[in-house]
């Protein structure tokens, strides 16, 4: 699966970048029509220590899934992010399994 991560305003170390591979790509157990998905890493300059908003957008045909976490830290982000896409292609499925 293709990942484009993207850090803004800040340089996003590479350990953080594979972490981030390795995660995405085990959402392709779940579905495996999924074509490309960008990712957005941000820091808010707040005094609130869950100032770490990890945001992904996965294309898969006809349609696009977002989900946005903020967190304490990027890793985190990721952990919540997955889980919460991971219910969501499940239930893509299981729609396209009822229509068949």
């Amino acid at each position: 699966m293709e990942v484009n991560t993207q850090a803004v305003n800040f340089n996003a170390k590479p350990q953080l970048l594979e972490f981030i591979q390795r995660r995405m790509n085990k959402l392709e157990q779940f579905y495996d029509k999924v074509i490309q998905t960008d990712v957005y890493l941000k820091v808010e300059n707040t005094n609130n220590k869950s100032n770490k908003i990890f945001e992904a957008k996965i294309n898969i045909p006809g349609d696009s899934l977002v989900v946005k976490k903020q967190c304490k830290t990027f890793e985190e982000g990721v952990d919540t992010a997955i889980s919460s896409l991971k219910r969501q292609l499940q239930k893509r499925k299981e729609k396209l399994r009822a229509h068949f």
